[in-house]
């Protein structure tokens, strides 16, 4: 397995992401090639693949960091690892390649949430040390 820093937005990680998003969400499409471009051109995002050892991308997530008056902020979004290659450790070494760059770039913390029906997905996370916090969540919708 590779974990590596997408730099270019190709029809093979559109098709990646057309067959993982619907096993993270059925909220939210998968992205468009115009979205994956974006994401990768976006400076405060990067956007990390997993991939096999045929060279299949099986996993992916985004990191975010970004300034704020209090610091450098860091936050993972959109973990999804490929039903297929669940419980191969592929999740771990992508957050743990996150939590590095995290700390590269002077991230004071890095968060992420995690809906609650992902249940392994939350045992790895406390199990990597992160600590459920107790906070109101809020979001509204804009579209």
């Amino acid at each position: 397995m590779q974990i590596e820093i997408v730099n270019q937005a190709d029809d093979e990680l559109w098709e990646a992401f057309q067959r993982l998003v619907p096993q993270l969400t059925r909220n939210n499409p998968p992205p468009s090639p115009d979205d994956l471009a974006s994401l990768v051109r976006d400076s405060a995002s990067t956007l990390l693949v997993a991939r096999n050892d045929e060279g299949l991308i099986i996993g992916a997530l985004t990191l975010a960091v970004y300034r704020v008056p209090t610091g450098v902020r860091s936050v993972i979004e959109d973990v999804i690892v490929d039903d297929v290659f669940r419980g191969q450790g592929i999740g771990e070494a992508l957050i743990n390649f996150a939590i590095d760059l995290a700390r590269r770039k002077e991230a004071g913390n890095i968060s992420l949430t995690s809906n609650p029906v992902r249940v392994a997905a939350n045992k790895l996370y406390l199990r990597m040390g992160f600590i459920k916090r107790d906070t109101n969540a809020y979001q509204m919708k804009l579209k």
